[in-house]
């Protein structure tokens, strides 16, 4: 059999959809797909960015449905309305329901003036599309309450009763968005997995294509509230090899030197059970292996010594890493999986609720909040809400702390109490009433309370700091503080911006052309800018590939050595990965630039301050004495001369 890319594009405005293939090598996975059909036959850029030219593709990589373990993540590609460029997002799992319908990856066109429901089946001959649409006040009571649950759980639960025989008979996975993408331009795209037999939620099997607003395009750009994907199709009859363990073995032996089950299992050491540290998952490891290099307080940790940060660090160990640690791997063993047959088992589930390191954090102690109770409550409320947890973790941080600077007052924010947000004279206690004080906002952005929410929810992080610059000109000025000042994200072109994931490094800031992802260099590290241009390019190009195979991160060391071969030994493509990669990434960045959003320098002193203090942090002399002696001026050299290094690399 021939290996093709099947691409079913379902028109939502025309009720109407098709079936194309794409061949290797310039199609190999759903990024690829993603990129030729925005660079090409929509040229997106043209066009706002939620135009119906948009386009979301969701689509699987070509390793589902086998003996391959961690190859059922479904990728959603799209144009960002944070960074405006090309984003890609991924979730874990849902391709293993979703490759059942016959087709690799679904492209959604079109726009529908109702809220839309598509639901997808086929067998590999034949793909049928059905087009339901909600009324808008009935979407509306659905997520005010459906049963128990609220929010994307509620329409999930509400589309997995109505729609029942369908997704009995299919074995299909609903994918589906929250309130946060009908108001704001932060919405992520959900999925949980069904239990069949007693039709409700599989505790710990939920994951969010989050990162850079999907969900918001996917309704905004398109009237699309859910997928609902599935069939009896089985992906591995074409290509068996996929399913061969004998063949499995002897390939990672020949490469690994160990067998394919000891391949994986030494791989997720981390993400299922760490036996040196008693723990596992990135939030079980993350804490005890960063300690006080974990960002707290709106990134402010960076500016606290040593010893303040392990004061810090001392206070999530006790109280919000214990708590966490003692249920789920002391008194009992309550892992899952994503909803693929996996040795990982990475999904922690802490009294019902998926537990990960950067929703956790973004939503404990980033914004203040250090008991492990409240922050479980609050990324309840922001996964129920459908955002993304770790943008969220900064627009809330990022409010609390120009209230405890004097830029905003609490009234202005809708607040009734002032947060604490002076990590030198924190205590416990606190997180009670930071907490309290997180809920009002998220909830206030998706209901829009006031002028100020409603400027975040509808431009972004960026294009509000600098709307509040001028409002509160009197304000910065006094205080010489700017918004941009408080906040940690990377500018592209004149609005767009991407909010780093939760690591004190340079390489979450630095002028990549997609970032908000691990497509960089992210340990906690300084470099020579070019040095540093050079592994993150290396990362990126290898974090591409993964993405694109429809492989989850958490299998890459085994899957980053085997994967030119399996697409040689199982598909028939031979193909210079390497150098594949680079030629998407660098699509990817001519794309960007005829949007007009080129990564641009830093415009605050805390984005700047990210890589100033990681030299610092690192004792790196000759770098420290730059930034002491002029501190812009020297960020400026290694912002240009890493910016440099990225172009001459990628030969733009």
């Amino acid at each position: 059999m021939v290996f093709s890319y099947r691409a079913l594009f379902i028109d939502v405005g025309q009720g109407a959809f098709k079936i194309e293939e794409f061949l290797p090598p310039e199609v190999l996975g759903p990024i690829d797909l993603g990129v030729k059909l925005h660079f090409e036959k929509y040229e997106s850029w043209r066009y706002p960015v939620f135009s119906e030219k948009n386009v979301v593709v969701l689509g699987k990589g070509p390793f589902a449905g086998g003996r391959l373990f961690g190859t059922h993540r479904l990728v959603a590609v799209f144009r960002s309305p944070e960074s405006q460029g090309l984003h890609v997002s991924t979730m874990g799992g849902a391709a293993y329901k979703f490759m059942r319908c016959g087709v690799d990856a679904v492209v959604v066109e079109g726009r529908s003036e109702s809220p839309t429901v598509l639901l997808v089946e086929g067998d590999g001959e034949n793909v049928r599309v059905h087009f339901e649409h909600l009324d808008p006040d009935e979407l509306e009571k659905v997520y005010s309450g459906y049963g128990e649950k609220k929010g994307v759980y509620a329409l999930t639960k509400y589309l997995a009763d109505r729609y029942s025989e369908f997704i009995s008979k299919n074995k299909a996975r609903i994918i589906a968005v929250g309130p946060a993408a009908v108001k704001t331009i932060e919405g992520s795209i959900f999925s949980v997995d069904i239990d069949p037999e007693k039709k409700d939620f599989v505790p710990g099997a939920e994951d969010l294509a989050a990162r850079g607003g999907g969900g918001s395009v996917l309704f905004r750009a398109h009237g699309v509230v859910a997928l609902v994907v599935g069939g009896n199709f089985d992906p591995s009859k074409g290509f068996p090899k996929l399913s061969d363990i004998k063949f499995l073995d002897e390939l990672s032996k020949k490469v690994l030197g160990k067998s394919y089950s000891e391949a994986v299992l030494g791989a997720v050491v981390k993400y299922r059970f760490d036996e040196s540290m008693g723990t596992g998952g990135t939030f079980g490891v993350n804490y005890p292996h960063y300690k006080d290099l974990i960002p707290m307080f709106g990134f402010s940790s960076m500016y606290l010594t040593k010893e303040e940060r392990m004061k810090l660090h001392s206070m999530i160990m006790e109280h919000f890493w214990k708590p966490f640690n003692d249920e789920v791997f002391v008194k009992s063993r309550s892992w899952s999986t994503c909803g693929e047959p996996c040795p990982a088992a990475c999904k922690k589930v802490w009294r019902g609720k998926k537990v990960d390191y950067e929703p956790f954090n973004g939503l404990g102690p980033m914004v203040g909040v250090f008991k492990f109770e409240l922050s479980a409550e609050l990324v309840d409320l922001v996964d129920a809400l459908g955002f993304d947890a770790i943008e969220i973790g900064h627009v809330v941080s990022w409010l609390m702390e120009a209230i405890e600077k004097g830029l905003l007052k609490p009234e202005e924010l809708g607040l009734d109490k002032k947060p604490f947000f002076d990590a030198r004279n924190f205590d416990l206690e606190k997180s009670l009433v930071n907490a309290e004080v997180v809920k009002k906002l998220v909830e206030g952005l998706v209901k829009q309370e006031n002028e100020i929410l409603k400027l975040i929810a509808e431009k972004g992080l960026r294009a509000a700091a600098k709307e509040l610059d001028k409002k509160f000109s009197d304000r910065v000025n006094k205080l010489g503080i700017k918004f941009e000042d408080l906040a940690v994200y990377t500018p592209y072109g004149e609005e767009g911006y991407m909010t780093p994931n939760y690591y004190w490094t340079p390489g979450m800031v630095a002028p990549l052309f997609v970032l908000g992802r691990y497509w960089t260099n992210y340990t906690p590290t300084f470099m020579e800018p070019e040095d540093f241009a050079k592994a993150s390019l290396t990362r990126a190009f290898k974090e591409y590939l993964v993405d694109n195979a429809g492989v989850c991160r958490f299998h890459r060391r085994w899957a980053e050595k085997l994967l030119p071969h399996l697409y040689k030994e199982i598909l028939g493509v031979d193909v210079d990965l390497d150098e594949h990669a680079k030629k998407i990434y660098k699509r990817i960045a001519e794309y960007n630039k005829k949007a007009g959003v080129v990564p641009k320098f830093w415009e605050g002193m805390k984005s700047r301050d990210v890589v100033v203090s990681m030299a610092s942090e690192m004792k790196v002399e000759s770098w420290i004495g730059k930034f002491s002696k002029d501190p812009w001026g020297a960020a400026q050299e290694w912002w240009t001369r890493f910016w440099n290094k990225v172009n001459e690399i990628l030969g733009l």
